[in-house]
């Protein structure tokens, strides 16, 4: 005669101990851990990166503009001579900041700086 109460073996059953998930846990958080980090510096560099690319870009349109106006180089430069809606402009659009910094553009021999700093330079890297 069989017994009513049939039970499984260990072996027979199936799903994950508590164990095997606290360690799934664990593993996923160590990696998280390591690459949040990486993933957080990665994109800052790439903003920096972006913003000196900016920076750059204005520093070019002032020269642009210094030498077809005959200026010289200490000469007041305002955004309206480079920036659009002026009849010829140097660039396409006004630059912004990635990093939600604002571009002082300066005097034509000083270097266009960001307020947000951090690296955010023309002779940075």
């Amino acid at each position: 005669m069989k017994n009513m109460f049939s039970y499984k073996s260990k072996k027979e059953s199936s799903g994950f101990t508590l164990v095997e998930i606290m360690i799934v846990v664990l593993i996923i958080g160590i990696l998280l851990a390591v690459a949040v980090p990486n993933f957080i510096m990665a994109r800052e560099q790439s903003r920096r990166k972006a913003c000196i690319s900016n920076l750059r870009k204005i520093d070019w349109a002032k020269d642009c503009f210094l030498m077809d106006n005959n200026k010289p180089g200490n000469s007041v430069i305002v955004d309206t001579d480079i920036y659009p809606p002026t009849g010829t402009t140097y660039l396409k659009s006004i630059p912004l900041c990635p990093s939600n910094g604002t571009y002082t553009i300066g005097n034509g021999n000083e270097a266009p700086t960001c307020s947000h700093g951090d690296g955010h330079e023309v002779n940075g890297s």
